[in-house]
């Protein structure tokens, strides 16, 4: 069937060319609009936080805050409060504002700082807005806020909705910088490995018709879902990492098989054929990986979810298809390979490399799993964070708000505990007595009536606000409820709410991989053995990238290399993500190499020759792939996002320790010692497996 496709594409190469070329630039125009969807508020009544966040905003008589610090002034000089004063009066005559509070004439002193030169104005918003009257409305209320500049006062703007478009216009602003820092190194290093412009260049475009496709996808997923903004970096940097990994996959097997002697449409349907298969295989490992995403309840682990599917099903689709398309209109520019780089070269550096582990299997394994076992240590100490405006970059008017305001307010804790009350106000505040007397608790402000039947109590503890103090403080009060009806929310409340949920769905998750990884390389190996020895050595790669993640990142280490500010933890959805999406990563190169070393054995190699050659073959390819994902994955870890730099990171170390220490030494040790019973399954499951012709050689 792929063959077929193949040179069907390759005798309509201009009109599939021409088809994708049209669909990519309609594709880019579409999926370019999600930016102006992405919401950094958490949905979905599951869990408490979240509920608790929904019931505030739907008590309170008001819709979102845009809030202001002045800093730096004397509160009580005169030319301060006029232009303060009239800027206030002003904001009130703004259409669809509701309230607008400044400190003069008001008996509020929580809005003037302790030591008399800072202030606070906080202006809300009609409720029930539609998104666009809403952005206008907020752009007119922040453009007369910052226009107090001109008193002299340092002025910072926060408030949710400028949180929101801080995190869109940053996470496109990453998009972007990950592509310019990407793309030329990645084209350098193909046209090296290719040795030609043009066959270099074909991954590229590969690449770009594939997150075309995957913004798109994206797109339509926003009408569904809330997708984090992180969705956009997650959708750039997995596209380019897979979309590349296989068209030069296929790119290098059509080499081959000019080299071998084929016509380029009989060279073609053997790429298809051969690399294809193993192009849809992989892709099927990691659509099964990341879709452990779904089961976690939680909306932000969905929405990457539902960006890496798309993406990967649309590096599939172009591979399948604008590839061999392109190839055909290469043609002979495409120079195949050399006898030396094909598959006639069964000696090599990898190959001795294989030879010298098979003199030596058991110790192998044993100090390559030691190694990074212990390069894992470190994440058994790992603290989860959900950084908000501190995952924002320094200079973010956002996180200069909040940062302002902790320091011209001690003692204001800028992510306090929040508890809605289904009572009112005079009769929460004997609760919030109590909740005073718990441990850790450094202040808890008077209920806020927000009508007649709802109240609000903020609750202020020492220490890290989402440490485990606070954690524990969340669960306390949860354990221990009043005759009424309450929600505890807040950022504390967030964390939990997810660590908890992640604790119940990770073993299902993991499960779900384990029988997904173990059906699919059956099927393409016939092998039960095989499977099992793959997620084993899978995961060993994966605690070394943990490790390295809490290392960097919590403990600081090159955090001025990096651009980044510790946060004393790492982002409570990175680990999930990585461990998704470096265990279906992992299985691509797996696959790559599998298929090779299985093709031999099924014509007639010994195991161990098989593994030797197959690694040979494969070797200078998935180092080439491996390289370039690290490429891909280390130039989004430039950008300011801390969550995105610390995804990068993080797949950048997995593909680097998988492409090395994994592929080159701990495979070849334990099919080694496996031996010929590498490929053992009971008759049945054979017949079957041989009835279905699956694998590579068909």
């Amino acid at each position: 069937m792929l063959e077929r496709l193949g040179r069907f594409c390759y005798r309509h190469r201009r009109p599939v060319a021409l088809a994708w070329l049209v669909a990519a630039i309609a594709l880019f125009v579409v999926g370019n609009r999600v930016f102006d969807r992405f919401s950094t508020e958490f949905h979905g009544a599951h869990m408490e936080s979240v509920a608790g966040s929904e019931r505030l905003a739907a008590a309170r008589p008001h819709g979102p805050r845009v809030s202001a610090v002045l800093a730096g002034r004397p509160v009580d000089d005169p030319g301060l409060r006029r232009a303060v004063d009239q800027a206030v009066t002003d904001v009130r005559r703004i259409p669809h504002v509701a309230v607008a509070r400044g400190p003069y004439g008001s008996s509020d002193r929580s809005l003037i700082a302790p030591d008399g030169r800072a202030l606070l104005i906080h202006v809300d918003l009609a409720k029930n807005l539609s998104d666009g009257t809403e952005r206008d409305t907020v752009d007119a209320v922040a453009a007369r806020l910052d226009e107090l500049r001109r008193t002299g006062a340092e002025v910072h703007l926060g408030g949710s909705e400028l949180v929101g478009r801080a995190f869109a216009e940053q996470s496109r602003a990453d998009v972007e910088h990950g592509e310019t820092v990407a793309l030329p190194l990645t084209l350098l290093v193909m046209v090296f490995v290719f040795g030609g412009l043009i066959a270099a260049g074909l991954p590229i475009l590969a690449a770009l018709g594939s997150i075309a496709g995957g913004f798109a996808a994206l797109y339509g997923f926003s009408h569904l879902m809330d997708l984090d903004p992180d969705s956009a970096s997650v959708t750039t940097v997995l596209g380019l990492g897979v979309s590349i990994d296989y068209a030069l996959l296929m790119v290098n097997r059509y080499r081959e098989e000019r080299g071998a002697g084929l016509a380029v449409e009989d060279a073609v349907g053997r790429m298809m054929a051969t690399a294809g298969r193993t192009v849809a295989w992989s892709a099927m490992t990691v659509c099964a990986s990341v879709a452990a995403l779904f089961i976690f309840d939680v909306p932000t682990f969905q929405a990457l979810g539902a960006a890496a599917l798309s993406v990967v099903l649309v590096a599939l689709f172009v591979s399948l298809t604008l590839v061999p398309a392109l190839l055909g209109l290469a043609g002979r520019r495409i120079k195949p390979s050399r006898s030396a780089e094909g598959a006639g070269a069964d000696d090599g550096l990898f190959a001795r490399m294989a030879r010298a582990t098979r003199k030596r299997p058991v110790l192998t394994l044993v100090a390559v799993a030691a190694v990074l076992l212990l390069a894992g240590v470190p994440f058994l100490d790992a603290e989860p964070r959900l950084s908000r405006v501190q995952a924002l970059p320094a200079d973010a008017g956002p996180r200069q708000f909040e940062e302002t305001v902790a320091k011209r307010f001690p003692g204001r804790t800028l992510d306090p505990l929040l508890i809605v009350a289904e009572a009112p106000a005079e009769k929460a505040a004997k609760y919030a007595a109590s909740v005073r007397a718990e441990r850790g608790v450094t202040a808890v402000e008077s209920p806020e009536p927000l009508s007649p039947r709802w109240s609000l109590i903020e609750v202020h503890v020492a220490g890290d606000p989402q440490g485990q103090a606070a954690r524990d403080l969340v669960k306390t009060l949860r354990a221990e409820r009043p005759e009424f009806r309450t929600w505890v929310t807040g950022s504390a409340a967030v964390l939990e709410d997810h660590m908890t949920e992640i604790r119940r769905a990770l073993p299902w998750a993991a499960a779900w991989i384990a029988v997904a990884m173990f059906v699919l390389l059956f099927a393409m190996t016939g092998s039960l053995l095989v499977p099992i020895k793959a997620m084993v050595v899978n995961t060993l790669s994966l605690g070394a990238s943990f490790g390295v993640l809490v290392w960097v990142f919590q403990d600081g280490h090159g955090a001025g290399l990096l651009g980044f500010t510790s946060s004393g933890g790492i982002e409570v959805w990175v680990p999930v993500l990585v461990f998704t999406f470096a265990f279906g990563l992992s299985m691509d190169y797996e696959v790559f190499l599998l298929s090779r070393i299985k093709e031999l054995y099924d014509q007639g190699t010994p195991t161990h020759l098989a593994v030797e050659r197959g690694l040979q073959r494969t070797a200078r390819i998935i180092t080439s792939a491996a390289l370039l994902m690290i490429i891909v994955f280390a130039g989004f870890a430039t950008g300011e996002l801390l969550g995105i730099k610390e995804l990068g990171v993080a797949l950048a170390v997995a593909v680097a320790v998988d492409a090395t220490l994994v592929r080159c030494l701990l495979v070849p040790a334990a099919m080694t010692l496996l031996g010929e019973s590498t490929w053992w399954a009971p008759r049945p499951l054979r017949r079957l497996h041989h009835r279905l012709r699956l694998g590579e050689s068909g």
